[in-house]
């Protein structure tokens, strides 16, 4: 049986993802693909370069929005995430997909057709970029003549995109809850709306095998300087849920 992993997006509270990624590896459970959307496809494509987690959490621990992120002189949008693109290759080398370790896939929209577009050929930190470019915010990737952005829109926990990569058993890791406060306001209700929409879109939480969703509500989605609070979430949770995950697979 092939287990696959679908990390969903989240921006920083991505960092949770791999927390929960070193708890499956520590626990021996054999992964064999993973599909990723925006923060997710970021901490999806390093560990399918073949990054052990406690790697990761040290290259983690230098990202800051200076490196991957600048001002947009094109006007495309806000800012640029061509840093990330840098940052990956430098860490990563200027790999394609063909060169990973493992099967990965990666979740982009169209902008021009609202179209779930899947990702898994070309250059891999490219893919990235356009995974993680939110509309109006970063400026968009064109790749094969596509205009593309944040996945999120289209399908934010890519399950489909797992079983499509061979996986018989999809791990789904979930980091976009949201967060209702009652004394809120119209704009708290507002903020809580759109993480909900976003939250299910694409319906992968309710098509995985199993799902791990960390307490990350009312958590920033733009301060890295939680990132060691976050994973250390998603190792908790990963490890509560981890018997139960055990059992489920046993049984699939």
């Amino acid at each position: 049986m092939k287990i696959g992993l679908a990390f969903g997006g989240g921006a920083t509270r991505g960092m949770a993802h791999l927390g929960v990624l070193s708890i499956l590896v520590e626990a021996g459970i054999p992964i064999h693909c993973v599909a990723g959307c925006s923060a997710g496809a970021v901490i999806g494509a390093v560990f399918c370069a073949g990054i052990a987690p406690d790697q990761m959490k040290t290259m983690a621990a230098n990202v800051r929005w200076r490196r991957i992120a600048s001002r947009d002189q094109t006007k495309a949008g806000i800012f640029s995430f061509d840093r990330l693109e840098r940052w990956m290759e430098m860490e990563l080398g200027a790999i394609d997909f063909s060169d990973l370790k493992k099967p990965l896939a990666i979740v982009a929209a169209d902008i021009s057709t609202g179209e779930r577009i899947v990702l898994r050929q070309g250059r891999v930190a490219k893919a990235v970029h356009a995974s993680c470019a939110v509309l109006g915010l970063i400026r968009p990737v064109e790749i094969d003549g596509r205009l593309l952005m944040d996945g999120g829109i289209v399908d934010n926990l890519p399950s489909a995109a797992a079983r499509e990569l061979g996986a018989d058993f999809v791990i789904g890791v979930d980091v976009f809850e949201p967060n209702y406060e009652r004394n809120g306001g119209l704009l708290g209700r507002g903020i809580t709306v759109l993480e909900t929409l976003i939250r299910n879109t694409g319906g992968g939480i309710g098509t995985a095998d199993f799902l791990i969703s960390p307490k990350t509500a009312g958590r920033s989605f733009f301060r890295f300087g939680q990132f060691q609070e976050l994973i250390s979430l998603g190792e908790q949770t990963a490890r509560e849920e981890l018997p139960n995950l055990l059992r489920s697979i046993e049984n699939c």
